[in-house]
């Protein structure tokens, strides 16, 4: 009896021992994940902007490559033939039994996925083997530093001044503001114009830790009033004397939703307890998906896991085709979307007509780029997965030809499946072309003035970030649900500070005049902003329009310029919120989104 029982020990042992390991991998994940916040508040007490953004890139490879230490631990300790499926099956209860008391467990459940799933087969992709479904609860985890969650506040008490200066002041930072009396003051008139006379139970729930971005700090925030509940948000910045100001106070649902946008680059937030982050969140934000909260608190990985899981839901309780996306083909990418679920897919193609030279290899990297480049508000956020498994009587005949014919290398039928080897998943968007389209036809000239305005916004603020966008053609570029444009095609990207720009020659004689081809030489990174106009202002009303508010885009000199700003070192403003709410503007009368009549939107969910 005993020696039969002792391979089971054995098994067991290891079952253990490789838990542990997973574990521990993950613990020094996060605790240098939340090191990387408590440091962005240093940045941002400095001003060092340089450094706060090169941090904010780096953290987001933390994930991967504690996963990957975790893999080649286990690679080196463990022979295959001892890892069965017995040793499988008892890993997953060790671990679950390890996250008892544990303050992020629905983290290490996902990094207890990405370990696995990088060692097995997708065929042991399912809830035996790895967490398909949560298994630990993240409901009322109690936090053990000393600061709570959140710090409740009582204006009817103590006064709505005091509350607000207590508010600001509880964050420590360590750089002395400009005029904090000044400021609290146009929060606290701002406050009373909304609530009026507070009520005996009136009261402000802040979150404990301010969230860092770029060159902002957010206080974030509700205030309760009677049966009223304002979410709000306070932006500090630098003045130019390198002091701190609160710069507004953020109230309007649109303000807050785009500054909480899948289209910026994730915060940087010191949380214990993310999961208690991500439900004051969510009574903030209540059409914003779960998973899309934990992306933009920087647990991107986590993010990526629950909209799987959304969407595997939403398959089951659906019935619709998956089809080809509408809009123009793209050359490098094969779109499809399932109609009633807000996203699309997009699958690298395996060959490219001319003139288009790339890789897949080349795409990828643009694609990564953005992930860890600044967004801006500008790029939309991409989900990136391999081997995903779809059931094939979902798919349209027309979509597995299309795929078979331009990605055949990706795809394979497993029996019932249809499997992507690797594909990304993105927000849906009305393509600008069919909105600018769309308002034309109609004449919408509100909508039409409306989409080209945001159009070279959303150009301008990659200028700021120093990207090129490469393909500017108008359907690349899509419309959110908060009329915002946003850019989502990215295999032309390049850094602004590569690109070349020149004013076109003036041509030698009449031959070079009558040329159908380009009579000066061309460098692989020259552009020509004189062009701009030849394929973007063919309709006599967008041209107008484009005229009217951009027309520096078409001047070589102005790209010029913002090229050398950005290789001088300066860091542009791009503000997350518009100007009109701003203090120092609050003069001025604000700016009037256009009233867009277009039903397009009506089918699409975005930010």
């Amino acid at each position: 009896m005993i020696h039969a029982a002792f391979p089971k020990l054995l098994s067991s042992q290891i079952a253990f021992d490789i838990a542990r390991t997973i574990r521990e991998g993950f613990d020094k994940h996060y605790r240098l994940f939340r090191q990387a916040a408590q440091a962005a508040k240093r940045h941002f007490e400095l001003g060092d902007w340089a450094v706060a953004q090169l941090a904010a890139r780096e953290r987001i490879d933390f994930y991967d490559k504690r996963v990957q230490e975790c893999v080649q631990m286990l690679e080196d300790e463990y022979d295959p033939s001892e890892l069965t499926d017995e040793v499988w099956r008892e890993l997953k209860l060790h671990y679950i039994g390890m996250l008892s008391g544990h303050k992020q467990p629905e983290l290490a459940e996902t990094f207890f996925n990405s370990v696995c799933c990088n060692i097995l087969h997708r065929s042991y992709f399912h809830n035996e083997f790895i967490f398909v479904r949560p298994m630990v609860s993240t409901e009322y985890i109690e936090t053990e530093d000393v600061a709570p969650t959140y710090r409740v506040y009582y204006p009817a008490q103590d006064g709505l001044t005091f509350t607000l200066k207590r508010i600001v002041t509880n964050f420590q930072l360590n750089t002395p503001f400009a005029n904090l009396s000044r400021d609290i003051g146009l929060v606290e008139e701002r406050l009373s114009s909304l609530f009026g006379t507070l009520e005996p139970n009136a009261q402000v729930h802040v979150l404990s830790s301010l969230f860092f971005r770029n060159k902002g700090a957010y206080i974030v925030g509700k205030a309760i009033n009677g049966s009223r509940e304002l979410p709000f948000v306070i932006p500090i910045l630098h003045n130019k004397n390198k002091q701190l100001v609160l710069d507004a106070i953020l109230t309007a649902d649109e303000h807050i939703v785009t500054l909480f946008s899948f289209t910026r680059a994730y915060f940087m937030v010191d949380m214990e307890v993310p999961s208690a982050y991500v439900q004051f969140l969510r009574n903030l934000l209540p059409r914003k998906p779960r998973s899309e909260i934990y992306t933009i608190l920087g647990l991107q990985k986590q993010g990526k896991n629950a909209f799987y899981r959304d969407y595997l839901q939403h398959l089951k309780h659906s019935s619709d085709l998956f089809a080809i996306a509408p809009g123009i083909r793209g050359l490098v990418m094969l779109v499809f979307a399932l109609p009633s679920f807000p996203y699309v897919f997009k699958v690298i193609k395996d060959f490219y007509p001319a003139p288009k030279e790339t890789t897949r290899e080349q795409i990828k990297g643009k694609y990564l780029l953005v992930k860890h480049h600044d967004r801006v508000g500008r790029m939309a956020d991409t989900l990136e997965y391999s081997n995903v498994a779809f059931p094939r009587n979902r798919f349209s005949e027309e979509l597995v030809k299309e795929l078979k014919h331009f990605a055949p290398s990706l795809v394979e039928e497993d029996g019932e499946q249809l499997v992507i080897r690797h594909l990304y998943i993105e927000r849906r968007m009305v393509p600008l072309n069919m909105w600018l389209s769309h308002a034309d036809e109609v004449g919408d000239d509100a909508a039409l003035e409306h989409g080209i305005l945001e159009y070279g916004n959303a150009i301008k603020d990659l200028v700021a970030a120093n990207i090129f966008p490469g393909d500017m053609l108008y359907k690349n570029f899509g419309v959110t649900r908060h009329k915002r444009v946003v850019f989502y095609d990215y295999d032309e990207i390049e850094y602004l500070t590569d690109c070349n720009f020149r004013v076109i020659p003036a041509p030698r004689n009449e031959e070079d005049e009558m040329s159908a081809e380009p009579w000066y030489p061309i460098g692989k990174h020259d552009v020509f902003p004189e062009q701009f106009d030849k394929f973007l202002l063919g309709n006599a009303n967008i041209r107008k329009y484009f005229m009217k508010h951009h027309a520096d885009l078409l001047s070589p000199s102005w790209w010029a310029k913002k090229k050398e700003l950005i290789a001088s070192g300066v860091i542009e403003d791009v503000f997350p919120y518009p100007q009109h709410v701003r203090f120092c503007n609050q003069s001025a009368p604000p700016a009037s989104a256009a009233h867009v009549t277009s039903s397009l939107l009506e089918t699409f969910e975005h930010e």
